[in-house]
């Protein structure tokens, strides 16, 4: 029998500390022989922390939500009583969890399963062999070949065929070459690449190893944002362990190829999600994208050729050529074959890591993988690609998640954040917070991005404080083709997106912003107002007594009033209101 903690960072974040501290004391207090490890993030991020037992049969018990009280009931009842803990368990081999069985698992394929910081679990699981095969028995064309069979197409948002990026700079001659994992996730609800590399760190050294194989490179280098901590210190273990095992360093697997790789932490600017930007940033420059071409194939890191691939992408690689291009591509669709992996974020009930066949619907990931809104409320639009990417509305929801038909919606694939939203949600509001973040984060080489973002902030912050005029939607439309045609990087070319889609699909609500002075979604505080009914409040005084400015007045058991003069919106009474009155309202 064995245990195993989830601990990746949304695990440690949920407890799984105290959880991971708890079962190592119930093994001593009992004198159990018995092996707890931990593990990364299987995705159900929902359902942290997770504990789970492995039988002698192979049986896996996962127990989620798992508390301190329910690591000595697990202890009592399952590893010496045999009896599994109802009120904990969430999945078994028979009766799997909806959330994990929906999904087709190849970049995730060791996330939750392998200790992380154990080589030897990566290659129980038949790591690096793809790498052995790779430099024992493919030429470099043979395994770009391979990558350009199977259609593997870049995951981190421009959805660019990889194998014509490794074929371009192997044609580039030079005595040194450079392989760069881009790690530098920084749209806001994305976690794919932390949780890959806090889960499976192994899964992307050796893609980046059998990538160098391919192109001619000896050197590797990871940008990560300095934010994870957790994975670069995983990511260093996993290098230290690779060197050791001739599997990194010179010589790997007794031949002649040598291939090292090295961390770079990021400072944590979102343009240098860019390759330019990001090569900038290497060379110890302010990361600032450049003119393409030459592109990094061609001269890239101190002007020599590069390839730059994101953590899914690398990730893929040591699966494809271990199973076969064709099996990768008898999954997902003609023009983007695989899987991708997605962060569900939002108002949604089951927030985590999907990994999905390309081709499903939005609607199957969102209600069937994420079982739907939060509070049962109405779904409204999702947010694909980041601050850069759109919004999908309802009516689009059976729109298949491949690279094109999301193009087509507004949005863009990005590196896969899916944030939803629910009736609750204004867009206006939604447009302002992205364009708000791509404003902050763009480098100011481009006058369109630096002013026309700004600009158009400016726009979208007076339509919220209800200050909006006729012309303001047609004068957003306008600056944002004018943003998008003059950046040079695709920050500024993609940063009006959310603008653009939330008018496409949600005209209405800028409209009743701008003319009526009122936000559907009543979320804007210059344009709502609170109100006690005085047909349902009971007089119970507990709005009057929560209210941080004292703005509620009114006798015990007798109707209550805000005064709208010192009412400063900030939803207290609405919160605390019983919900069997329901006597506070927004207007």
């Amino acid at each position: 029998m064995k245990l195993r903690i989830g601990f990746g960072s949304c695990g440690i974040a949920a407890g799984a500390l105290d959880i991971k501290k708890s079962v190592e004391e119930e093994i001593l207090r009992r004198g159990l022989d018995l092996d707890a490890e931990i593990t990364g993030c299987v995705g159900m991020c929902h359902n942290e922390p997770l504990l789970d037992v492995l039988d002698d049969s192979g049986n896996v018990y996962t127990y989620g939500k798992v508390t301190t009280d329910a690591v000595k009931l697990i202890f009592d009842r399952q590893i010496e009583g045999n009896q599994p803990v109802e009120e904990y368990l969430v999945a078994t081999a028979e009766r799997p969890n909806d959330f994990l069985s929906g999904q087709v698992r190849l970049a995730l394929r060791n996330c939750g399963v392998i200790n992380p910081e154990k080589i030897d679990d990566y290659m129980d699981q038949g790591g690096y062999k793809a790498l052995h095969q790779a430099v024992a028995e493919m030429s470099a064309q043979e395994i770009i070949a391979q990558i350009k069979e199977s259609g593997l197409r870049g995951r981190g948002g421009a959805g660019f065929p990889t194998w014509f990026k490794w074929q371009a700079a192997l044609q580039n001659r030079s005595d040194v070459k450079y392989v760069v994992c881009n790690a530098d996730e920084g749209d806001p609800g994305a976690f794919m690449d932390r949780s890959l590399l806090e889960g499976d760190p192994h899964s992307v050294l050796e893609g980046m190893a059998i990538a160098g194989r391919a192109i001619g490179a000896a050197i590797g280098i990871i940008y990560v944002r300095a934010e994870y901590p957790l994975a670069i210190k995983r990511l260093e273990i996993a290098i230290e362990q690779a060197r050791e095992r001739k599997l990194l360093g010179k010589g790997i697997l007794d031949s002649k190829f040598n291939f090292d790789i090295l961390i770079k932490k990021g400072a944590g600017a979102f343009v240098c999600g860019e390759e330019t930007a990001l090569i900038a940033s290497l060379e110890g420059e302010r990361g600032m994208p450049r003119l393409k071409p030459p592109f990094p194939a061609q001269s890239g890191y101190w002007g020599r050729p590069t390839n730059i691939n994101n953590v899914e992408t690398y990730a893929n690689v040591p699966w494809i050529i271990s199973q076969g291009a064709g099996e990768f591509n008898s999954m997902g669709t003609d023009k983007s074959p695989g899987t991708k992996v997605f962060a569900l974020a939002g108002k949604i009930k089951r927030g985590g890591l999907v990994e999905v066949p390309m081709g499903i619907p939005l609607r199957q990931v969102i209600f069937k993988l994420g079982d739907g809104i939060k509070n049962d409320r109405r779904f409204k639009a999702v947010q694909m690609g980041g601050p850069s990417g759109g919004c999908i509305p309802e009516q689009l929801l059976d729109t298949p998640v491949d690279y094109d038909s999301i193009t087509r919606t507004g949005a863009i694939m990005g590196s896969g954040g899916m944030v939803v939203m629910d009736e609750t949600t204004c867009m206006v509001d939604v447009a302002r917070f992205f364009l708000d973040f791509t404003r902050k984060e763009s480098c100011g080489k481009c006058v369109q991005c630096r002013i026309g973002t700004k600009r158009m902030l400016e726009i979208l912050e007076r339509i919220c404080r209800g200050e909006g005029r006729e012309g303001d939607i047609e004068l957003l439309q306008s600056m944002a083709v004018k943003v998008k045609e003059g950046s040079l990087c695709g920050l500024g070319q993609s940063a009006p997106n959310p603008v653009l889609t939330t008018i496409r699909y949600f005209r209405d609500e800028y409209e009743a912003h701008i003319r009526d002075k009122k936000c559907p979604a009543r979320q804007c505080k210059a344009l709502i107002s609170y109100h006690i009914d005085p047909e349902l409040c009971r007089g119970c005084g507990r709005c009057a007594r929560k209210c941080p400015v004292g703005c509620i007045s009114g006798e015990k058991k007798k109707p209550h009033a805000i005064d709208p003069e010192r009412c400063i919106k900030c939803g207290t009474c609405l919160e605390v209101c019983p919900p069997k009155y329901h006597a506070v309202f927004v207007e």
